[in-house]
């Protein structure tokens, strides 16, 4: 943390703030409580910040980071405070930077970007690119995410098997560093080699490095059909078998998500839904594979889910079903929730972590002997495509739930895979990080942290520790 120059009052920050941004859009005590504390991060304790402050241009931004530096004040960034790692929870001492104001969406149909500010949420961006045929691609999962929340933990989803990862959308932005300085990279094109890439150095640095109030994104044209087919398998190796020739058959699939058999129960049940999948499949079944498959014409996707059919039953599928429109949907929207369905079954943890695809199946292996050898309950599913495994752990006990953790994200890295595949480090992992990544590239991360940010005063403590 850094040092404060002068002990400052929320009181103070307030009045001070106030005349930077406008009285009715800073306030603290109890009007900053529990709302702007915390995020849906299972682990990390809230905490009311000293007060919050709401920008509305650029321009005030910068005057916030100003006055901070100044007075060696720590800002934290917010958008809709929905992710899961504890990246946005405050100190008792932190101005938290609320983006709600900044909240405008510009479509540029000639050059296929949005223009974005962080205030702007997925479901707005989703309703302003359909009225002109095109899409946003990435889609971790919950509609009221902020797009600047998504820049800063570059945020993933189901759908980056076909379209890659928040960081691959992400043509330019403009931000404030901690120095107050404000810079502009990219722009409304593809490809430069003009230096290094600032661009992607801001994405996934969750808030450490800058304050983002601009995006530029790309969009693509969106597809008018989609189809959602379930695979049930005898075995998780059979489910992550089959994925490199789904991948490979060139069908190029939206999702290839895989479900175990607990987690595919809870889903169900938490949604009321009935796949119509025989008892007798269900009994046999061990993990469920789930692709989804869009394209403009609907006798092109006809031909590819007969083609996708195929193929599964060919790379041992107990059976192939292709899902009534209706329950695809319901199905897609009960995997988004499955954190909200392991949260009302008392959870107390979800990871996240990545792993080459072909090693999920003996990964997980090793999970479920962590979890036996701690006495712990996990479930999961995750992005077969991509290797990106989702864990729900049952484990009240503190001892033992970092055992399984720790013994989870150790053997994440021992297969070539990651500690966080899409959550982020934030609070939550990172004394993980610190333990388990290499010590050379987070000393680089510190020196990175130091130029961007001399005085420490963006989101200090996240990722790891000064």
């Amino acid at each position: 943390m850094c040092a404060a120059l002068r002990a400052i009052s929320a009181e103070t920050a307030v009045d001070e703030l106030g005349q930077l941004v406008g009285a009715g859009h800073v306030f603290g005590g109890a009007a900053a409580g529990d709302d702007y504390g915390h995020d849906e991060c299972l682990t990390a304790v809230p905490v009311i910040p000293l007060c919050v402050v709401k920008p509305g241009s650029t321009s005030e931004v910068q005057a916030v980071v100003a006055w901070a530096r100044s007075n060696r004040v720590p800002l934290t960034a917010r958008g809709a405070a929905t992710g899961l790692s504890g990246g946005c929870v405050p100190t008792a001492e932190t101005v938290v930077v609320s983006f709600e104001r900044m909240a405008t969406v510009e479509i540029d149909t000639a050059n296929h970007v949005a223009v974005v500010q962080p205030g702007v949420t997925l479901d707005e961006l989703e309703a302003a690119t359909a009225e002109h045929g095109l899409v946003y691609p990435v889609f971790p999962g919950e509609s009221s995410a902020s797009l600047g929340g998504n820049v800063a933990t570059n945020a993933g989803g189901m759908r980056a098997v076909k379209y890659g990862v928040t960081r691959h959308q992400v043509l330019g932005l403009t931000a404030v560093l901690g120095s107050g300085e404000v810079v502009r990279t990219g722009g409304r094109f593809v490809k430069s080699t003009s230096g290094y890439d600032l661009t992607q150095l801001i994405v996934g640095s969750e808030g450490t490095l800058a304050l983002v109030t601009e995006a530029i994104l790309r969009l693509y044209p969106r597809p008018g059909h989609a189809a959602t087919v379930l695979a049930p398998f005898r075995s998780l190796e059979g489910v992550t078998g089959a994925v490199p020739g789904i991948i490979g058959s060139g069908i190029g699939p939206l999702v290839v998500e895989y479900i175990d058999v607990m987690s595919m129960a809870g889903m169900l049940a938490n949604a009321s839904l009935d796949l119509g999948v025989p008892a007798a499949v269900q009994d046999a079944t061990a993990a469920y594979l789930v692709v989804v498959l869009e394209s403009r014409k609907a006798e092109w996707l006809d031909e590819s889910v007969d083609e996708l059919a195929v193929l599964l039953a060919d790379l041992g599928a107990i059976d192939v079903f292709v899902l009534p429109s209706q329950s695809g949907v319901r199905l897609i929207e009960a995997r988004e929730k499955a954190f909200w369905a392991a949260k009302a079954n008392g959870a107390d943890d979800i990871l996240d972590m990545v792993v080459p695809r072909a090693e999920i199946a003996p990964y997980l292996a090793r999970v479920n002997e962590l979890a036996a050898a701690t006495g712990s309950f996990v479930v999961g599913c995750g992005h077969a495509g991509d290797g990106n495994v989702h864990l729900s752990v049952f484990q009240p006990d503190p001892g033992r739930r970092h055992e399984v953790v720790h013994g989870a994200l150790r053997a994440a890295i021992d297969v070539g895979g990651a500690v966080s595949g899409e959550h982020g480090i934030g609070l939550a992992k990172k004394p993980y990080l610190a333990e388990l990544e290499d010590p050379v590239k987070l000393a680089l991360m510190r020196q990175i942290k130091a130029v961007f940010d001399p005085d420490n005063i963006l989101n200090p403590g996240k990722v790891f520790d000064l």
